[in-house]
């Protein structure tokens, strides 16, 4: 009898510290997600809030990969078997909008060479402006107004800008030109954000509570880290160039769980930037970018319009626009590096992650991979 007390205290003692474990990281989830929606409209989606917003999944992805370690043995039981494979599955998916995020990033970085070549043609120390520089500026915003043309996008500002530039050129030219940009692209041509977010988000449904009970609140933390998981991806594919952008995909966020306020109120917000009138046919929904997007209009409208000599008053706006550009660009420059790194250190998480659970599970368990 003394010996099944023991026993007996032991698994309590076990259990205790599990529901902690567990509690602990539903709690820190809740705070990282908290100061991340308590961002104000001028930080959200900006390139500094895009690294917050991946810090806190690499430290939640952290924390969840040591729970599962801890918990090994209920990684091969039914359901945890199951679910855990799914989320693999999901993380496999995942590795290819990382990819897609990187190349968006590369893009973004070609932008800022036409920036450089601007910002040198009208930044000159020389005055008067010459029609000399205005020709030059002119044909690197056309240059960059043609690279910023989504494929799957063409009624955007930027493309209409380029049929304006382009009128005298054959159409053949023009189209042969349009298709050329995804060269860079590290996934396929027929590769789609849109269509691969949705299959991530495919079956994504709360563990039954039988479920839960059968692992002791361990399928809890596996569909919490499946809906961050989800939501990140969701967010850097609205914020930075990607192939076959799309934003309207099923993800129900269920109000039980201490995150969900915080994640739908994101969720919400950048939805609704989506939909604003400047931003539907945006190459991404990065504050830069808009900044850039704005500037590039504005300037470009200046170069066209621009009569010699200029006035005092064309010369200002031509300034104040080439502060917004600069202000961009140097944006870019310090924090796209950074980003990128965070992007990869994402990629690389998930890699050795999914390793882990592939080992957890045994090969015969998981043949599918």
């Amino acid at each position: 009898m003394r010996q099944d007390q023991v026993h007996s205290v032991e698994a309590s003692h076990e259990s205790d510290s599990c529901n902690l474990e567990l509690g602990s990281f539903q709690k820190r989830v809740t705070d990282r997600f908290n100061e991340l929606s308590g961002a104000g409209d001028d930080e959200l989606l900006s390139i500094d809030w895009m690294q917050k917003l991946l810090t806190a999944f690499i430290c939640c992805h952290d924390e969840f990969r040591a729970i599962l370690l801890n918990n090994k043995d209920q990684l091969s039981k039914p359901p945890m078997d199951r679910m855990t494979s799914e989320f693999i599955e999901r993380s496999v998916k995942a590795l290819d909008i990382c990819n897609a995020g990187r190349d968006g990033i590369e893009t973004i970085r070609m932008w800022q060479k036409q920036l450089e070549i601007v910002s040198c043609a009208l930044g000159s120390n020389k005055r008067p402006l010459t029609e000399g520089q205005f020709r030059r500026a002119r044909k690197a915003l056309m240059d960059l107004a043609l690279a910023m043309i989504d494929e799957k996008e063409s009624g955007s500002v930027f493309s209409q800008r380029h049929r304006s530039f382009g009128r005298h050129n054959s159409s053949k030219d023009s189209h042969s030109t349009r298709h050329s940009r995804s060269h860079s692209w590290s996934v396929s041509r027929s590769w789609s954000a849109a269509k691969q977010l949705q299959s991530i988000a495919n079956n994504l449904v709360p563990p039954r509570a039988n479920e839960i009970a059968a692992n002791k609140g361990l399928s809890v933390s596996v569909y919490t880290m499946n809906c961050i998981l989800l939501f990140v991806l969701w967010t850097l594919v609205a914020a930075i160039p990607c192939q076959d952008r799309g934003l309207n995909i099923h993800f129900p966020i269920p109000k039980q769980f201490t995150w969900s306020t915080a994640v739908a109120s994101l969720y919400d917000r950048i939805l609704d930037e989506s939909k604003k009138k400047e931003h539907r046919n945006s190459s991404g929904l990065l504050k830069e970018i808009y900044q850039i997007e704005t500037a590039t209009r504005h300037l470009t409208d200046l170069v066209d319009s621009a009569q010699f000599p200029l006035t005092e008053e064309h010369v200002m706006e031509v300034e104040q626009d080439l502060k917004e550009l600069k202000l961009a660009s140097e944006a870019f420059r310090v924090g796209l590096d950074p980003l990128e790194r965070h992007v990869r250190e994402v990629f690389r998480k998930i890699v050795d992650s999914r390793t882990e659970g592939l080992d957890s599970l045994g090969t015969s368990s998981y043949t599918g991979q």
